[in-house]
C-alpha cells in the first residue's frame, strides 16, 4: 500500500511538471503572437480579412463577396500598402473569382475564417485567433495528462503537447485559415476517440452528429476539409454494407445529415457568390483536374508534414495489427481511410503548401492519443475497483 502511494506522488509530480512544460510553450507562442504583424504582404491574408470586414459592416450580409460592395476602399486600401500593382483595380484582386454564372468578382474562400476572425475588433484580430488556437492546444493537452495512468503514456503526452502547441503557430501561420481547422481537429480528435472507445457507446448517436457537425463547420474554415469527412463516410457505410442493420444506418445517416448541416453556410455563400451552392468560388490550379506531379509528390517528404503523416500511419497500422480491442480497431479504420482519401487528393493537387495535410495529420494524432489513453485509464478504474473491500 505504501509503494502504491508513493507511486502516486510520483505521477501526480510527473504531471504537474508536465503541465508547466506545456504552460512554457504556451507562453512561448503567445508572446511570439504577439509582434504578428497582420497585413504580411500575403494575398490570403488580406482577403481573410476582407471577409471579416463584409461580416463586421454587413452582418449575415457579409456572405455576399462581390468587390463592388468595397465601397469604403478596404480592399483597395489594403492592397496599396503592400504595393500591389493594380491595388485601384478591384476586378484584379488576388484571392477573388469572375463567376460566370452571375458575373461577379467574389472571394474563392469559404466564409468560416472570415467569420471567426470577425469576432474580433478590426485590426486586433489575427493575434487573439492564434493566441486562442495555442490555448485550445494546451487546453486539450492538459486533458491529455488526465488521461494517462503510466510513465510511459506520460512520456508521450509531453512530446505530443510540446509539439503540437508548437505547431499551433508553425506551419500553421502560413494560412489564417489554419487557426480555427486546428481547434477543430483538436476537438474531433477528442470525441472521436470518445465514441468509439470510452463511454461513447452509450452516447453514440448523439456524438455521431456532434462529430459530423464539427467536421461540416471546419468546411467552411477550407475547402478542403471536406476530405476529413471521407474515413467517417467510408466507416459508416462499409458497417452498414456488412450488418444491414438498423443501428449503422441511422449513425451513418445521422453523420451525415450533421455534416450538412455544418457545411450550409458555405453552399449559402456559394449560391450567393456563384449562382448555386455546389458551384465552386476557386479558379485556376485549386479547380485543375488532379495529376501525379513529382515536383509536387517529392515536397512533402522533405517536409515536416511528411514526418506527422508517417507517425499516424504507423500508429494506425500498430492498432490495426494488435485487433485487442474493437473500438480500437475502428478508430484505426476510420483514421486509415482519411489518411489515404487526403493523401491521395492532395498528393495529386497541383500546388504545394506546407500545411496542406496538417489537418487530416492533427485529426488522425489528437484521435489516436485519446483513443490509446482512454482504455487504459478504464482498465486501472476497473483494477481499483476490484480491489476496493466489499462492505458486508
Amino acid at each position: 500500500m505504501a509503494e502504491t502511494t508513493r507511486d502516486g506522488k510520483q505521477m501526480k509530480f510527473l504531471k504537474a511538471l508536465c503541465a508547466v512544460g506545456f504552460l512554457v510553450v504556451l507562453v512561448s507562442n503567445v508572446l511570439s503572437i504577439s509582434g504578428w504583424n497582420e497585413i504580411r504582404g500575403v494575398y490570403d491574408d488580406i482577403c481573410y480579412l476582407r471577409q471579416a470586414h463584409l461580416f463586421q459592416k454587413f452582418g449575415p450580409g457579409g456572405l455576399d463577396t462581390d468587390v463592388s460592395r468595397d465601397d469604403d476602399h478596404y480592399l483597395s486600401s489594403r492592397l496599396k500598402e503592400i504595393d500591389f500593382p493594380s491595388w485601384n483595380d478591384p476586378t484584379a484582386a488576388p484571392c477573388h473569382t469572375l463567376m460566370p454564372a452571375t458575373n461577379r468578382v467574389v472571394i474563392q474562400y469559404p466564409p468560416g475564417t472570415g467569420f471567426v476572425l470577425a469576432l474580433f475588433p478590426s485590426g486586433f484580430q489575427v493575434i487573439p485567433l492564434y493566441v486562442l488556437a495555442s490555448v485550445v492546444a494546451f487546453g486539450f493537452a492538459l486533458v491529455a495528462i488526465a488521461y494517462t495512468s503510466t510513465i510511459f503514456s506520460l512520456m508521450l503526452v509531453a512530446a505530443f503537447g510540446d509539439a503540437v502547441i508548437y505547431l499551433m503557430i508553425n506551419p500553421t501561420k502560413a494560412s489564417y485559415s489554419m487557426a480555427p481547422t486546428m481547434m477543430v481537429c483538436a476537438l474531433g480528435g477528442f470525441l472521436t476517440a470518445k465514441l468509439f472507445v470510452d463511454e461513447g457507446r452509450r452516447h453514440r448517436l448523439l456524438l455521431t452528429m456532434v462529430i459530423g457537425l464539427l467536421i461540416g463547420l471546419a468546411v467552411n474554415f477550407r475547402l478542403a476539409n471536406l476530405f476529413l469527412a471521407s474515413g467517417y463516410g467510408l466507416f459508416f457505410f462499409v458497417s452498414f454494407l456488412l450488418s444491414r442493420n438498423r443501428e449503422t444506418l441511422l449513425q451513418g445517416f445521422s453523420f451525415g445529415v450533421a455534416f450538412l448541416a455544418g457545411v450550409a453556410p458555405t453552399l449559402l455563400a456559394n449560391a450567393i457568390n456563384a449562382g448555386s451552392p455546389f458551384s465552386t468560388t476557386y479558379g485556376g490550379a485549386d479547380v485543375a483536374p488532379p495529376e501525379l506531379n513529382s515536383s509536387v509528390f517529392w515536397s512533402y517528404f522533405g517536409d515536416v508534414q511528411f514526418i506527422l503523416l508517417v507517425i499516424a500511419g504507423a500508429w494506425t497500422a500498430l492498432i490495426l495489427r494488435l485487433r485487442h480491442r474493437s473500438g480500437m480497431t475502428q478508430v484505426a479504420a476510420v483514421i486509415a481511410g482519411n489518411l489515404v482519401v487526403n493523401l491521395i487528393f492532395f498528393m495529386t493537387h497541383p500546388v504545394f503548401t506546407p500545411y496542406y495535410t496538417i489537418p487530416v495529420a492533427m485529426l488522425s494524432l489528437w484521435t489516436l492519443l485519446f483513443a490509446t489513453l482512454m482504455p487504459q485509464r478504464e482498465a486501472i478504474g476497473d483494477s481499483v475497483a476490484f480491489r476496493q473491500p466489499v462492505k458486508a
